[in-house]
């Protein structure tokens, strides 16, 4: 199987480009296209940016902050996991050394 780049087309704002991916990327970044599009559509009919390069800045603006927000939130889920798995843990530990002191009282009695 080649991993030879390909060039694939995708329409964005009704202008074609040509872009090389990887065969197993096609799929990937003709969705990242059509959201894309999708997005510097949405800001284009607000009427309120001119330009395409001016909706392209606004669209990657708007995109990498949501990203930046989505990495905080996971940043945030992972340390409440560690957290909660750290508690939990604790709370194993605790009732693993319980069960070893009552183990140990049997044995002696």
């Amino acid at each position: 199987m080649s991993q030879e780049p390909v060039a694939v087309t995708v329409r964005i704002l009704d202008k074609e480009y040509r872009v090389a991916c990887g065969p197993d990327e096609q799929v990937g970044l003709r969705e990242s296209a059509r959201i894309l599009d999708e997005r510097m559509r949405e800001i284009r009919k607000t009427g309120r940016v001119v330009g395409a390069d001016r909706i392209a800045v606004i669209t990657a603006l708007n995109i990498t902050y949501e990203l930046i927000k989505l990495q905080d939130s996971q940043a945030q889920g992972e340390q409440d996991l560690d957290r909660r798995l750290g508690d939990l843990q604790q709370r194993l530990g605790d009732t693993l050394a319980t069960q070893h002191q009552l183990d140990a009282q049997d044995e002696s009695v």
